[in-house]
């Protein structure tokens, strides 16, 4: 039969409230195939049912599996997207900002959902927001298995959208890295950074409003334009270091995402209280926007280490045996990795240091030094 939509129909009023049905189912039909490709034989269901399934005899295999799971979004780097309509990426921004903080204790991922909220559907956008999640999660090896598209007209703007998303993984009861497996001498593995990745962006836009400076604006000292220099995606860090411990063994003890609060806030929080490290800012040159950034606000480097990562995206706490090991490893995956620091016990040098983050009681960690002039 064939639905002739009235003014009293539920459907017609509900897009006279501003939800287009329609449009949302046509944004599925876009985006299944790349979410297709994520399952592998464990995902069952499909695209489109109420909740994901994943079948989790795979489990059995361990002796005692433990669950890890994280949540997180993107933050306001979506205002760079959609302020020059490219929304291809975000997504790959969204995977690294969930699923990189799951392999922080050593797990390896499983399954991850997303939720969009927008102010209206744009079929094609919502599909290269979900196909750039879906290109990541294959990457990471990690299935997306559901999500949720959510129309909010009069709480959002008709061209604005958020993201977030969920993911799940799984380790070996004993193999969970962490701060109790760092002894001193482990030597602090630094690796490199794409960029901004998906942190201190409201700094970004405040530094770049102040100036006059619009996305669409050309910068000579990055070579190309600010809106696609600032959505340069998050380097996905999942799988190299996956196949580092599974080479290294346990002599991979603790990891750190540089996200939010920097290098000296992240490394503090994966080290036993009691330890110190010094993380020489002489081993390493922060990449042109850092320093372009930095420049256009009048401000230092050194201003900016509690917000952006300065080209740390990563950090490994090593055996210091296994340090070449560790750099040819992850060279090899395309990660530049280097030295940037040792661990110590006892009493740490006098000065100020970061003592542990977000609730964390961890160990003590500072940057000394000047910055590196030329690329490391």
């Amino acid at each position: 039969m064939v639905f002739d939509p009235t003014p009293e129909s539920p459907r017609s009023s509900y897009a006279e409230a501003g939800v287009d049905t329609a449009a949302g189912d046509l944004a599925v039909e876009l985006m299944k195939s790349s979410v297709r490709a994520t399952h592998g034989p464990e995902v069952l269901g499909g695209v489109g049912g109420f909740a994901g399934l994943f079948d989790a005899a795979a489990l059995r295999d361990y002796r005692r599996p433990l669950l890890a799971t994280s949540t997180d979004g993107v933050g306001t780097k979506v205002a760079i997207a959609q302020a020059i309509d490219k929304h291809d990426t975000i997504g790959q921004d969204l995977v690294g900002m969930v699923v990189d903080d799951i392999v922080v204790v050593g797990a390896r991922p499983l399954f991850m959902t997303d939720y969009i909220a927008c102010g209206k559907v744009f079929p094609q956008r919502i599909a290269d927001i979900v196909r750039g999640i879906a290109d990541a999660c294959a990457a990471t090896g990690t299935a997306l298995v559901g999500g949720e598209t959510a129309e909010h007209p009069g709480l959002l703007g008709v061209d604005d959208y958020d993201v977030a998303g969920a993911a799940t993984g799984v380790v070996e009861a004993d193999r969970v890295l962490g701060a109790e497996r760092v002894r001193d001498g482990d030597v602090v593995l630094a690796l490199a950074s794409s960029g901004l990745h998906s942190n201190g962006y409201s700094l970004v836009r405040h530094i770049l409003s102040g100036a006059g400076i619009g996305y669409g604006d050309r910068s000579d000292d990055l070579g190309t334009t600010w809106g696609e220099a600032l959505l340069e995606p998050t380097r996905l860090y999942t799988s190299p270091l996956l196949r580092l411990i599974d080479a290294l063994g346990d002599d991979v003890h603790s990891l750190s995402h540089v996200t939010g609060g920097g290098i000296a806030a992240n490394l503090a929080r994966v080290l036993p209280q009691g330890t110190w490290a010094e993380v020489d800012r002489s081993t390493w040159s922060p990449s042109a926007v850092f320093r372009v950034l930095s420049g256009i606000a009048g401000s230092s480097l050194e201003s900016s280490e509690g917000t952006w990562n300065l080209g740390i995206g990563f950090l490994a706490v090593i055996a210091p045996e296994r340090v070449d090991a560790a750099v040819a490893a992850l060279a090899a995956d395309g990660i530049h990795a280097w030295q940037a620091g040792t661990v110590h016990t006892g009493a740490a040098p006098a000065g100020e240091f970061e003592q542990g983050a977000k609730g964390v009681d961890g160990g003590a960690v500072r940057l000394v030094g000047a910055y590196a002039d030329g690329a490391k």
